[in-house]
């Protein structure tokens, strides 16, 4: 029971000393009759909290950056007239900073015996599970005076996946794709390791795809088109180590490296190929193996949703091992990880032939592009202590990339924005060559 700002003004104006009333206080209340007659009457109109009857629909998924839609029903089960305010508690990430207050609070009145419904609309700002947290409701009598106060326990989640903002570039990917494989009017001549179809020699056609028996048979000299090998097995791999932590400009490289394995997963499911995925640190955090080339986008986006870095170093040993055992025929693995000098030179390197020496290997890192301005800084000494700095440090990344190369790995090292592109050129050219 709790005496409202009009009571207490009401009080004021008649210089009556007023106390409140809350559950675990206790105090006098001091006031005339005739308030007191009516702040009674209003407390006893107020329509109780306890019984009121909730439940919840809408939305249980949405993109990072986009809206999801929670509605609340809310059932008056008393001969009294609900007139409230509610508020509709979920965790701060849950809505953009500042616009809180506004989304969660609603107004409502509920006639004796009905109900009504109420919509809050969440704009996560992190990945994740957001669970909705207390409902509380304060009921007020006709006069406004008293208001009876209480919470109602209304579990939902909403799980708030990657945003995927590379999914831009898929279409360009794809005609790509399509080019390779032959079903567009350019035919990428000599490339991939699959035999497509036969058609007449054109000058500047690779005289090693002549095939004589069928230029034998007819009057016109037969060349043999190739296209790119179907059903190969892509395992991306994510380290979720503490590398993966680090912050490059509004998030950390974890979701720049998400962000590039649903491309990469997207155009390599569209090419026929199996996709897998595993995220490892010390042990495995998310395992996708086995999905359909249509299932294995969102079984990946669910997966990746609740991922989020460990302050821990990576185990190379168990990563690699759990590669193998996950992949174990030959595929394209995709390593994710940090291209700096440390976890690479006495983790990964004398290790990696393991896995160079079963499958074809791609590792991809995220650099920061804030490096790349500072090494161009000039005009203080300040500026050129920095530039001395970030030349030294795309050094050490560049003969960190260099070791990877003489292992027979591709190497991919860009900022988060070109990552992604940047990632699925290598497949596609990987894929040209045959040598998945």
């Amino acid at each position: 029971m709790t005496l409202t700002g009009r009571a207490a003004l009401l009080a004021a104006l008649g210089s009556i000393p007023v106390g409140i009333l809350e559950p675990g206080w206790t105090g006098l209340l001091a006031v005339n009759g005739p308030l007191a007659l009516a702040c009674a009457c209003d407390f006893a109109l107020a329509a109780p909290v306890r019984r009121l009857v909730l439940t919840r629909s809408g939305d249980t998924s949405t993109r990072l950056g986009e809206t999801a839609d929670v509605t609340l029903t809310i059932t008056n089960p008393s001969r009294r007239p609900l007139r409230a305010q509610l508020r509709d508690a979920w965790p701060p990430s849950s809505w953009q900073a500042g616009t809180e207050i506004e989304a969660s609070r609603h107004r409502l009145t509920i006639p004796p015996g009905e109900r009504r419904r109420v919509t809050t609309r969440l704009r996560p700002t992190r990945r994740g599970d957001r669970q909705a947290d207390r409902v509380t409701i304060r009921s007020y009598g006709p006069l406004g005076l008293f208001s009876r106060q209480g919470a109602h326990e209304v579990p939902w989640a909403v799980r708030v996946l990657p945003p995927f903002t590379s999914r831009k570039h898929l279409p360009s990917k794809l005609a790509r794709l399509r080019e390779l494989d032959g079903r567009t009017g350019v035919l990428t001549r000599g490339e991939g390791t699959e035999f497509d179809s036969l058609r007449e020699y054109v000058p500047g056609d690779d005289t090693r795809s002549i095939d004589w028996r069928a230029t034998a048979r007819q009057s016109a000299v037969a060349v043999r088109t190739w296209r790119p090998e179907r059903d190969r097995h892509i395992l991306l791999v994510l380290d979720t180590g503490r590398t993966s932590a680090g912050r490059v400009g509004d998030a950390p490289r974890l979701d720049a490296a998400m962000d590039a394995a649903l491309l990469l997963a997207a155009l390599a499911s569209r090419a026929g190929d199996r996709v897998a995925l595993l995220a490892y640190d010390r042990r495995v955090r998310a395992l996708v193996h086995g999905s359909s080339a249509g299932d294995v986008l969102p079984a990946l986006v669910r997966v990746m949703a609740p991922l989020e870095p460990e302050l821990v170093e990576t185990n190379a040993r168990g990563l690699i091992a759990s590669a193998l055992r996950t992949a174990p025929r030959r595929s394209l693995i995709v390593l994710l990880t940090t291209l700096d000098a440390a976890p690479v030179e006495q983790g990964l390197l004398p290790i990696l032939p393991q896995l160079t020496q079963r499958h074809t290997v791609l590792v991809a890192s995220v650099a920061d592009p804030h490096i790349a301005g500072m090494a161009k800084t000039r005009g203080s000494t300040e500026a050129v202590y920095e530039a001395a700095a970030a030349a030294q440090a795309q050094s050490e990344r560049q003969h960190t990339a260099e070791q990877l190369r003489r292992h027979g790995v591709t190497v991919v090292d860009a900022t988060p924005e070109e990552l992604a592109p940047a990632l699925a050129d290598a497949y596609l050219a990987l894929k040209a060559a045959g040598r998945l």
